[in-house]
């Protein structure tokens, strides 16, 4: 999949040579503007940016200018539409009384907050959210296996783009921070010399890039596939993380004045009412195009190639579709969640709360100026009355069966740990089979973020198991059955088995020996039952510490999909400690461990919003 030069330069304009400088605040970058008036809903003048989500815009004007028999002009509106790729100028513009629009991500909006805020006419609404990003990625080097190995990591990224609100997510993740990591600067976001992936090839000290899709391919040639060296690919890179599956990361929105909205409340909500509306067109046309073809579908993505531009956008079946597949469209159940939902840890309020946090630690805003939620009444005729996708109940996320199938294949075929995004571990005592929220509840909650956040990653509970107990069988039954040898001295014994020497710390080697059947037979002992009763036990553990997690979220009030949280038993295979030597060695090895797992799309159920 190719995303999107296009999304690539929107962001390289957005900031540009004036956010490489260092510490300019928002403010400074915007100058001195007159605050003027609102405008009037006669033709009202609509910024867009180069992405997916404005695609449903363009369908519900017919174009730049809305055109008869458009969704718009159907409702009674008139919009110009206006390039608003320097979102500097899109805030002059906004504070000058010129649109009373601004379109932006809400980590954007978040920058601009304390210029907006420093008046009571432009203070800012969120009047509502079009999309999730899908296609933006954190590419590392093989020495970088996980998030938490960003402690201490050299970090490129673009200065003033979407990609300082993913770094500063993966961060708080980890629990790191940004003294943790050393920031090298890039101009660009792609396409020149001085943008991550150029840097990133270049500088081999540099261990992780930001980069949008078609650096991402460029660099390792796939999300689940690692840099070969050959084709233009690095060798080693990996997609470390990635809003593909950090799907709430990046989050479209239109906020508008709020003099305007106070005086035009009801074309705000046919404005938002028509994208929407927009975006169930959208998708329903692109479901025909995806299975027989479409007519209309063509003509809009000839629509966004002649809006953009054939520089920015050269094909329509790749450039042009790309853009919409690199978004995930939120409808009026998203919007729901996002402004309404309680305890929602991806909403609005955890959002804002990140945005401003963000905007004051980077040195954008000296005071946190919040922004207003949206006022409007969701379950309103306005929406429910026109819109046909407002009592949408989704499903769960994840397909149990395949997510197994394909946890299984990862890890037969060595590349688990390569598609772990992030992993910890809680341990538990010799019998123990609870696990409550008063000794686990961090743990827990951590687990709730994880999921909520990465809504399109699996979480693995895998149970591990203590080896000690097949170890000792396993040495019984062989030299009970004569197929061991010892030699050496107590506590200093060498095992051979069948002549050859036999590694009591190799847990892969021995487990499969003993599944081969080769301890079989020995009066009074059975690793191999052994070994599976241990399978067993962390498979219940994992289902018992799952179990915990959803009860601790509920009581919570925390939306959890029990379908992305799947339990699995490791046994004895995957011990810190192989041949333990003590009771605290071995409670190491007992434990249940968290698991951040990239996963195919195809293990997901299809659904038409991500909310």
């Amino acid at each position: 999949m190719k995303r999107h030069i296009a999304a690539a330069l929107v962001l390289t304009t957005v900031f540009g040579a004036a956010c490489a400088l260092a510490q300019e605040t928002f403010r400074d970058l915007v100058g001195n503007v007159k605050v003027g008036k609102a405008p009037g809903t006669e033709t009202v003048q609509v910024p867009f940016i180069v992405w997916g989500g404005d695609v449903a815009t363009f369908h519900a004007n017919g174009g730049l200018k809305t055109k008869p028999g458009s969704i718009y002009e159907k409702q009674g509106l008139n919009l110009q539409l206006k390039p608003g790729d320097d979102f500097i100028q899109q805030v002059r513009d906004y504070l000058a009384g010129k649109s009373p629009l601004l379109r932006g991500t809400f980590r954007m909006i978040g920058m601009a907050s304390e210029v907006i805020g420093s008046a009571p006419a432009t203070k800012g609404v969120v009047l509502f959210q079009m999309t999730w990003s899908a296609g933006d990625h954190a590419v590392a080097r093989e020495r970088v296996k996980t998030i938490k190995d960003l402690k201490g990591a050299k970090v490129c990224l673009q200065k003033g783009g979407p990609h300082e609100g993913l770094l500063d997510d993966l961060l708080h993740d980890a629990g790191l921070a940004w003294r943790d990591v050393s920031v090298v600067w890039a101009k660009d976001l792609t396409g020149s010399e001085n943008c991550p992936a150029a840097l990133f090839r270049k500088d081999n000290s540099i261990d992780v890039c930001f980069v949008i899709s078609p650096d991402m391919l460029g660099l390792t040639s796939g999300l689940q596939s690692v840099g070969s060296g050959l084709e233009g690919t690095v060798k080693g890179a990996r997609v470390l993380a990635s809003t593909a599956e950090r799907s709430r990361s990046i989050a479209d929105v239109y906020v508008v004045r709020k003099d305007f909205f106070d005086a035009n409340r009801a074309w705000c909500e046919t404005f938002a009412a028509g994208y929407l509306k927009a975006c169930e067109e959208v998708i329903e046309l692109k479901k025909q195009y995806d299975s027989q073809g479409s007519k209309p579908f063509e003509a809009l993505l000839r629509m966004v190639q002649t809006i953009y531009g054939k520089d920015v956008i050269p094909t329509i079946e790749e450039d042009a579709y790309g853009l919409i597949l690199d978004c995930a469209y939120v409808g009026h159940p998203g919007n729901v969640k996002f402004f309404t939902g309680e305890n929602n840890l991806s909403g609005f309020d955890a959002f804002q709360k990140t945005a401003l946090d963000l905007a004051a630690t980077r040195g954008y805003a000296k005071v946190r100026a919040g922004l207003i939620p949206s006022p409007l009444d969701w379950n309103s005729a306005v929406f429910t009355g026109y819109l046909t996708k407002t009592d949408v109940k989704r499903g769960d996320r994840f397909r149990a069966e395949a997510v197994m199938d394909e946890i299984e294949a990862l890890n037969a075929g060595g590349s688990l740990n390569d598609n772990t995004i992030y992993e910890f571990a809680i341990n538990f005592k010799p019998n123990q089979n609870e696990f409550s929220a008063v000794q686990y509840g961090v743990e827990f909650r951590k687990v709730a973020e994880l999921s909520t956040k990465y809504g399109n990653a699996v979480i693995a509970v895998r149970g591990h198991s203590d080896p000690t107990k097949i170890l000792l069988e396993t040495v019984q039954a062989g030299l009970k059955k004569g197929i061991l040898k010892k030699t050496g001295t107590r506590g200093n014994y060498t095992y051979y088995l069948q002549g050859r020497k036999l590694d009591l710390t190799a847990t892969d080697a021995l487990a499969a020996a003993i599944k081969r059947g080769d301890f079989d037979g020995a009066p009074g002992v059975n690793p191999r039952e052994t070994m599976q009763a241990a399978l067993n036990l962390s498979r219940k553990r994992a289902e018992a510490v799952k179990d915990a997690v959803l009860d601790y979220a509920k009581k919570q009030g925390i939306e959890m999909d029990q379908s992305q949280i799947q339990p699995m038993g490791v046994g004895i295979t995957e011990p810190i400690i192989p041949k333990p030597s003590s009771m605290a060695e071995a409670e190491q090895n007992m434990r249940v461990e968290f698991r951040l797992i990239r996963v195919k799309a195809e293990v997901m159920n299809e659904s038409d919003f991500d909310f």
